[in-house]
């Protein structure tokens, strides 16, 4: 199977901007930077999710993106088929000419994978993707909090 960093990127992508989008669109170089995607690369990435209806720009001064539907509506599936990601585990990409121009004896394997993965990927919303990471979000601003906590109480030991 093949799911080139195109899809990986693409998901990526979607959840940062799902997850940091709230009042304001949310900018190509943010998430770029907090995901160590190139600009341009997301820039094309973002040309066929927007054409897909994903995603909607917003321009001018404070513009960039935000999310186009429900993350309760956008399946990874859908994303990866928005940019032109294929998962194809076969080795003929579906043409059943894998041996001699023949279906090989275990096309119907991989044919039957790729319908279990594609299946699985529309299964898994962005609004889930989303929730996982919640926790993890959670824990490091508990971890920040604890950490001002514990400023504040040496600046008051050194202070007495």
């Amino acid at each position: 199977m093949k799911l080139t960093t195109k899809g990986r990127f693409a998901v990526t992508a979607m959840v940062d901007l799902a997850i940091s989008q709230g009042q304001h669109p949310v900018t190509l170089a943010a998430i770029s930077q907090r995901q160590k995607i190139s600009l341009s690369y997301l820039e094309q990435l973002f040309g066929k999710l927007r054409r897909r209806a994903l995603v909607d720009s917003v321009r001018g001064p404070g513009g960039g993106y935000r999310l186009a539907q429900d993350m309760t509506q956008i399946s990874v599936a859908d994303i990866i088929i928005a940019v032109d990601e294929t998962l194809d585990s076969t080795q003929c990409g579906g043409r059943e000419n894998c041996l001699d121009e023949k279906k090989c004896i275990t096309h119907n394997l991989w044919a039957n994978l790729n319908q279990h993965i594609f299946n699985y990927l529309g299964a898994v919303t962005l609004k889930q993707l989303v929730d996982e990471q919640k926790p993890r979000q959670n824990g490091v601003a508990q971890v920040r909090d604890m950490r001002a906590t514990l400023q504040q109480r040496e600046r008051a030991a050194i202070a007495i």
